[in-house]
């Protein structure tokens, strides 16, 4: 494979990091760093690909070269070919495990691959995985090469919108808010050696009331000391400090408290390091100490708190999607880009918005003190554009546990299917200190029983708060009134015993000559000519409208959005990361004003 061969597809609009992409291994960083290793392997790179029928049970030759973890819709991956729904994608390349990786096991682990995998090495079939969103991994020891070369093969079919699985905002006909799909590999594959007795992972929870963190450790594997012996060992360091330490058996919890406790927060994001042994086997983590929860006002509202202390929270809708990458970021500049951009306006929060990120995105998030809410990708239906007219304007709601063809919901299997990932989500993110509260359904797109889905995700993670039901089709569950306000002015309906939140709002919207990904078309949901009239009204909107909010009760806003995503040109910056459509400086004073106003 020769990385001078790869180039982007040409004639797209691209970031500044594009040019940036090393062929020879695209994204090369350490993939999950809340459970770090050093014997480990980056498979990124050119692979060999072909797209046949889906029918086809091999592939004997291939068409090309793909640049993965690139999707094949994407410039970055040198293809930006659609996966059609009839169509399955091969890949292949060749790998040689490193020869110090002698005895234990060799993993292979993907960070997501969109939708349903099936994997072989040295034409032995290794495993499958179903869904586009999780990280997966499988054992290949048995099928490796000592001393030769290793093939790796990968099938993926997708059926993209044309299915009912979880997808989020993909299409392949893109319209208004919805998006290029994506298909195959779009994050980084790795290899990873570990002895025979090894951590499989960690359950990290913090207790700020009780001064101590809670661990929970996963082990596979027998001890080479006899059947049941072998226990865990745990240190806690502050700045490369001991803080604690302590050793249980492995299927114990091991509470250790933390003293002096420093305080996890958007000012102060301090995070502690953490290294776990069992045997022969040793992984770096961290964590942070802090607590989400709400407390009451002396008016009597419901306020999110953090750390028992009521805090406002602003910022941006965030899609995650790259106009050269589509899901996937050109580089961990590109990534860390709009999370510190975030930040530099002023913002404590981002609501992550039917996307599940890489690992490396929360890691950024814990350690700059970001605050995430995080949406689990939709599937099913859609809410019909007319039913969403009538919900933004007028209110309309459904009952989501009858009819549920309406959702597209009405087969048990998808409703499972839907369940166990967002279990998934919710066991693979569970140690991101950043995340303060999950969102199962948004706008009604395939919600079903949302009441009860959130009071059994409250029983899976009662450190954590629900957003039910974002924007209508409320159930009167979770933890919010939760509202998405477009095209009239901001307002309250009534209090119920929830706290209230504006989850969308705004979405105005501003032309960037030379900076768009459609120069025809375009939607928002108000236009601007300059970026002085879109400050303008910004800056009033904020002032006159959502500032009263605030006092009412209004616990947290959520502006929708943090870049313009194809023809949608609503964001803070333009789709390329490259325009500012309005000053940093005058959003950030803006933004203070609203903490502020809480008293």
């Amino acid at each position: 494979m020769n990385p001078t061969t790869w180039h982007p597809v040409p004639g797209h609009l691209m970031t500044r990091w594009a040019a940036d992409v090393d062929p020879a291994c695209p994204l090369p960083e350490y993939p999950r760093p809340q459970m770090t290793r050093p014997a480990w392997q980056n498979l990124n790179g050119l692979w060999d690909y072909t797209i046949l029928p889906k029918e086809q049970e091999n592939a004997d030759s291939f068409d090309g070269q793909i640049l993965v973890p690139y999707a094949i819709e994407s410039a970055l991956s040198g293809v930006k070919k659609a996966l059609l729904p009839h169509e399955r994608l091969w890949y292949r390349r060749f790998f040689a495990t490193p020869a110090d990786w002698s005895g234990g096991h060799v993993l292979l682990h993907f960070g997501a691959v969109d939708y349903e995998t099936n994997v072989w090495v040295n034409g032995d079939f290794a495993g499958s995985h179903t869904g586009g969103y999780l990280p997966f991994s499988f054992d290949i020891t048995p099928f490796l090469r000592a001393g030769e070369a290793n093939e790796l093969r990968v099938a993926v079919w997708d059926p993209s919108d044309a299915g009912l699985q979880e997808r989020g905002k993909q299409v392949l006909k893109p319209k208004t808010i919805w998006y290029t799909s994506i298909s195959g590999i779009w994050q980084t594959v790795w290899l990873e050696h570990v002895p025979e007795r090894y951590i499989v992972g960690l359950k990290i929870t913090p207790d700020v009331d009780a001064g101590e963190v809670r661990l929970r450790v996963d082990v596979r594997g027998e001890s080479k000391y006899g059947p049941g012996l072998g226990g865990v060992r745990v240190a806690v360091y502050d700045a490369g400090a001991l803080v604690a330490q302590a050793a249980a058996s492995p299927d114990a919890e091991i509470r250790i408290p933390i003293s002096p406790m420093k305080l996890w927060g958007p000012d102060s994001p301090h995070l502690y390091d953490l290294i776990v042994e069992t045997g022969d086997d040793r992984v770096g983590s961290y964590f942070a100490m802090r607590k989400f929860g709400f407390v009451r006002d002396g008016g009597g509202h419901l306020r999110f708190a953090l750390n028992n202390r009521p805090l406002f929270l602003y910022g941006p809708l965030d899609q995650g999607y790259f106009p050269d990458g589509l899901y996937t970021p050109p580089t961990e500049e590109a990534m860390l880009f709009d999370i510190e951009y975030t930040k530099q306006i002023g913002c404590n929060l981002i609501r992550k918005h039917v996307k599940i990120e890489p690992a490396r995105w929360y890691y950024h998030c814990d350690r700059l003190g970001m605050i995430v809410w995080q949406d689990m990708p939709n599937g099913g239906k859609p809410v019909s554009e007319l039913a969403t007219l009538l919900a933004m304007l007028v209110g309309l709601n459904r009952n989501d546990r009858v009819a549920l063809g309406r959702f597209g919901r009405t087969h048990a299997s998808d409703r499972e299917e839907y369940r166990a990932e967002l279990r998934g989500m919710i066991d693979a993110l569970h140690n991101a200190p950043c995340i303060a509260a999950w969102v199962p359904f948004n706008e009604g797109w395939g919600q079903f029983q949302a009441k009860r889905t959130a009071a059994w995700m409250k029983e899976l993670d009662p450190t954590r708060s629900v957003d039910h039901a974002s924007g209508w089709f409320d159930q009167d569950g979770g933890d919010y009134q939760s509202r998405h306000i477009y095209g009239v002015r901001l307002k309250r309906k009534g209090a119920d015993r929830r706290a209230f939140a504006i989850s969308e709002f705004g979405g105005y919207s501003l032309r960037a000559a030379d900076h768009l990904w459609d120069a025809e078309r375009k939607f928002g949901y108000r236009f601007y000519d300059t970026p002085d009239a879109l400050t303008d009204a910004y800056l009033l909107l904020l002032e006159y409208e959502l500032k009263p909010l605030i006092q009412r009760g209004l616990m947290a806003a959520i502006y929708t959005q943090t870049t313009d995503v194809e023809i949608e040109i609503n964001g803070y910056l333009t789709y390329d990361r490259r325009v500012e459509k309005m000053p940093a400086e005058r959003l950030r004073a803006a933004h203070q004003l609203l903490y502020a106003s809480l008293g």
